[in-house]
């Protein structure tokens, strides 16, 4: 099963973590634009791929469509610009299991990524670390003695590392004590982003003049601080039972019951039902079926669910009928 649709550590609040490695390749300019640059590390990388390992596939975004290019920015597993503005030039190195998805000829000629549910950064910074060692033994990096990893953003250079981990926070955002939380992370290095259905992403500043084990080390501590905070919101919340409950059930209602839906609605109603599913008052669902949900309804993978393209209306209709038939699996 792929790692998005399993639970992991603290996955009642920690969503999923993530590792990217910034890396170039030290005889090509940073900005590889001319077709026979292109091609000449697309070529370095296929030979090689017998010695990476890890069964990885070769695939060009311009092979393709748009689609299926979406389902893998909906998944998490490439970044939007890459995918927009790399479209051309851009592909990918992917594995079966789709825990390992290397950008090639992006923002650098390399972005090792390794996902994992839950709250893995240590994991996933290990495995990150010995695919990053693998193509550098084949691969001339582009290295500084005095800064370390030389990267197109000055932000990236030195371990080249961004981690990040995705919480879902609606305790904190429900007794209004989220901005307070956000502010004290802040004050740490850290960057947060917020999406939508009370889902916050957490990710380093710093990645100069330190190792990739102090800035994991350090979101570590920040993620667990901040799951202790949201599970005492939580308390705080059942305190008043009655309407916690009454909330959590009218959005199960509508997602068990609407004939249409949008994804934004699915996301925001799915905050309350996952909730709910974590404190044990929907007995209905899993944490299984509510990652299943999660995926299956925005419209990229749900067209991609359905084996069919689909317009806006139909996607809403099809979102509707794919909650039920998710909610009704045994």
């Amino acid at each position: 099963m792929n790692w998005y649709l399993q639970s992991g550590k603290e996955s009642d609040v920690a969503f999923c973590s993530k590792i990217s490695l910034a890396r170039n390749i030290n005889k090509y300019p940073f900005e590889v634009e001319e077709k026979n640059q292109i091609e000449s590390i697309e070529n370095e990388i296929k030979e090689h791929l017998f010695e990476i390992g890890y069964n990885l596939k070769f695939l060009k975004l311009q092979d393709m469509d748009d689609i299926t290019i979406q389902s893998l920015v909906e998944k998490g597993l490439i970044n939007k610009e890459f995918a927009k503005k790399k479209r051309n030039i851009g592909s990918i190195l992917i594995n079966e299991d789709e825990n390992i998805c290397i950008e090639i000829n992006g923002e650098n000629h390399l972005n090792i990524q390794v996902f994992s549910s839950g709250l893995e950064l240590k994991n996933a910074l290990q495995l990150a670390k010995e695919i990053d060692m693998k193509i550098g033994n084949i691969l001339d990096y582009s290295v500084s003695k005095k800064y370390g990893y030389l990267t197109r953003s000055f932000t990236n250079i030195g371990t080249g590392l961004n981690g990040s981990i995705r919480l879902y926070l609606p305790g904190l955002s429900k007794t209004s004590n989220i901005r307070k939380v956000l502010e004290v992370v802040s004050g740490f290095g850290i960057t947060t982003k917020i999406e939508s259905g009370d889902i916050y992403e957490i990710t380093n500043q710093k990645t100069l003049g330190v190792t990739e084990e102090e800035i994991v080390a350090n979101l570590h501590i920040v993620a667990e601080k901040m799951i202790s905070q949201e599970r005492e919101a939580r308390k705080i919340l059942e305190e008043n039972s009655i309407d916690l409950e009454d909330r959590v059930y009218r959005s199960y209602g509508i997602l068990s019951n609407c004939k249409k839906i949008t994804s934004r609605e699915t996301l925001n109603l799915l905050s309350d039902v996952k909730l709910g599913t974590d404190l044990g008052i929907i007995s209905e669902l899993t944490d299984l079926k509510v990652m299943k949900i999660y995926l299956y309804t925005k419209s990229a993978n749900l067209q991609k669910y359905c084996e069919n393209q689909l317009d806006k209306i139909q996607r809403d209709i099809k979102r509707a009928e794919i909650i039920k038939q998710i909610i009704k699996e045994d």
